[in-house]
C-alpha cells in the first residue's frame, strides 16, 4: 500500500516562495507518474505539475515559470518550489500517484477529467497567499 505524506505549505506575502514536500511509503515512486494538484474553495482540483517515471516533465500554464517539479531518490520524496507566489495561488495542494508512462498518453497534467487514473492521494496541504 503506497502512502503519500506531506510536509511544507503555510502562509507567506504575495510575491514569497514554498517549498512543499511529499514523501511516499511503501513502494518507490520512480515506477509511478508523480504529480501536484491543487483545489481552491468552490473550484474543481487541478493539475499543476507532474514527472513521470521516464523523467519527462509538465507543467500547467499557470504555474509555468514560477513551479519547479522534483525529486530526491535517496529520500523517496516529490517536492514543489514554488517562487512568485500571488494570491490567486492560495489553495490546497495534493501530492498524487499515478499510472507510469502517464504523461506519454496524456501529454499534459491539467488535462481535464483525468483525476481518477491517480490512484493514490496525500492528505493535502494548505498554501495560503497574502496580498
Amino acid at each position: 500500500q503506497v502512502q503519500l505524506v506531506h510536509s511544507g505549505g503555510g502562509t507567506v506575502q504575495a510575491g514569497g516562495s514554498l517549498r512543499l514536500s511529499c514523501k511516499v511509503i511503501g513502494d518507490s515512486y520512480t515506477s509511478y507518474c508523480m504529480a501536484w494538484f491543487r483545489q481552491a474553495p468552490g473550484k474543481e482540483r487541478v493539475g499543476l505539475a507532474a514527472i513521470d517515471s521516464d523523467g519527462t516533465i509538465n507543467y500547467a500554464d499557470s504555474v509555468k515559470d514560477r513551479f519547479t517539479i522534483s525529486q530526491d531518490n535517496n529520500e523517496n520524496t516529490l517536492y514543489l518550489q514554488m517562487n512568485a507566489l500571488e494570491p490567486e495561488d492560495s489553495a490546497m495542494y495534493y501530492c498524487a500517484a499515478g499510472p507510469g508512462g502517464w504523461l506519454t498518453r496524456y501529454k499534459q497534467i491539467a488535462t481535464p477529467g483525468r483525476l481518477g487514473d491517480f490512484g493514490y492521494w496525500g492528505q493535502g496541504t494548505q498554501v495560503s497567499v497574502s496580498s
